[in-house]
């Protein structure tokens, strides 16, 4: 049921109003209204009304009246969504483009014959169900991949798991894989030159009339390992009036090289950003991470400000970048993002939970392995935010008579009388008598 309720005193007195705000003329708010405060005239009327009149003490969502001698204010309280807020963000005008990486050479030979977002993690995920799970928890449903190098079983997964009606159900949203293809016409010879110019090459779908109403676009990687509410991304975005946004964190020296390094004013924008700078150029970089929330014993371990490669654009910033600016530059965090820090306002956002660039054997095999902690610097076990990965349809595992201490053991195992310590067993694996495992990842 609809309904309107104010609260008023003994000893009201008559107060002047705008006639255009009273169906009936007396002068009460509130008083003889007839229908709905969702009635499209009555709602018109209200909002114009408060957009004339809008002043300090007015706030989104309630409304103030001086009805009584002897009291300031009394509060009006509509049902949401009654005053919208404009600025907020709005999951349906978002798309992402995962982006499906390269020949992932540093990953060999886990990306032998597979792309590096097809490589497991965590015993029964692949590592596209990261940014896959953060999307749909996020309330992203428009969602495109592009994939180059050994998307067999790439595509094969998404297939499987993300497909409408066989596995995760998006409702009007959709999943659609943007493979490289060659085009006529010289420039269409070529494969994918880097990250940009991936998503240049299929810049004609974001023209497309279904998108249209799409007015920010998430660029993001499929070999992160992170779990990442980008709503909260794209609205800070959206508050700093920003042409692009870059998620960041704090970074130590040991690995600030490998990552595109930022400095920012004090209003977050950043000022100079420099893609995996090494010697006297990543000196240059280090900045008083202090200004970011860091306490005075954490920031000198931690004196450069890393971007994780996770943008958001708007749309129109995104296609003139890219058609019109820099029509030659086929990378985002060494050619695009430094090349238009000067003329646009390109925003930091800070990301204070865990992170890992999956780039490496080595920080594979950390990741992993960390998993097991106690307690463990990520979990996948989080009902509020799940991670969705292929409905394999396997048995439960069955163990008999073995020690298991600190350790993962994925669906459709076979223990018996083995020790397992600080370890991962993927899916479908058998361990039999006397087998020891300790500090190991063992594949499906």
């Amino acid at each position: 049921m609809d309904s309107c309720c104010m609260a008023m005193k003994a000893k009201v007195q008559p107060m002047q109003t705008n006639n255009r705000f009273s169906h009936e003329g007396n002068g009460f708010w509130g008083e003889k209204i007839r229908g709905s405060l969702k009635n499209n005239a009555f709602r018109k009327l209200i909002s114009q009304n408060l957009s004339e009149n809008r002043g300090k003490d007015f706030k989104p969502g309630v409304a103030f009246s001086v009805l009584t001698r002897d009291i300031n204010k009394e509060l009006v309280a509509f049902e949401a969504p009654f005053f919208d807020d404009p600025r907020k963000a709005d999951p349906k005008t978002v798309a992402s483009i995962i982006l499906g990486g390269g020949a992932g050479t540093r990953l060999f030979p886990l990306t032998s014959k597979r792309a590096k977002p097809a490589v497991p993690i965590g015993g029964c995920y692949r590592l596209i169900d990261v940014p896959m799970s953060n999307c749909i928890n996020s309330g992203i449903r428009n969602i495109f991949i592009l994939t180059q190098f050994n998307s067999f079983s790439l595509n094969r997964h998404l297939a499987r798991t993300y497909n409408f009606g066989n596995g995760v159900n998006f409702g009007d949203g959709f999943v659609e894989v943007l493979a490289a293809t060659q085009t006529p016409g010289e420039a269409g010879k070529k494969w994918f030159q880097g990250t940009a110019d991936a998503v240049r090459q299929f810049i004609w779908v974001f023209e497309d009339a279904k998108n249209k109403n799409v007015e920010h676009i998430l660029i993001l990687s499929g070999d992160h390992l992170y779990r990442m509410d980008y709503m909260d991304f794209v609205q800070r975005h959206i508050d700093t009036n920003a042409d692009i946004t870059v998620s960041c964190v704090p970074m130590d020296d040991s690995r600030a090289s490998d990552y595109g390094l930022i400095k920012i004013d004090e209003s977050g924008r950043i000022t100079q950003f420099a893609e995996k700078p090494k010697g006297s150029a990543l000196r240059a970089m280090q900045v008083d991470t202090s200004v970011l929330g860091l306490s005075e014993q954490e920031a000198p371990k931690y004196p450069y400000i890393a971007s994780m490669g996770v943008y958001v654009f708007r749309t129109d910033v995104l296609l003139k970048l890219l058609q019109l600016k820099y029509p030659s530059c086929n990378d985002f965090g060494s050619e695009i993002i430094p090349s238009a820090v000067k003329d646009h306002n390109i925003q930091a956002y800070l990301f204070s939970d865990y992170w890992e660039d999956i780039g490496t054997i080595k920080s594979f095999f950390d990741s992993n392995l960390s998993l097991t902690e106690q307690p463990p610097k990520f979990d996948f076990n989080d009902p509020k935010t799940p991670f969705y990965t292929s409905p394999r349809f396997l048995p439960p595992t069955k163990v008999e008579k073995c020690r298991i201490v600190d350790a993962i053991i994925s669906h459709g195992c076979f223990l018996r009388e083995c020790s397992v310590q600080h370890s991962i067993v993927g899916i479908r694996s058998r361990l039999d008598y006397g087998v020891e495992l300790e500090v190991c990842f063992i594949f499906s």
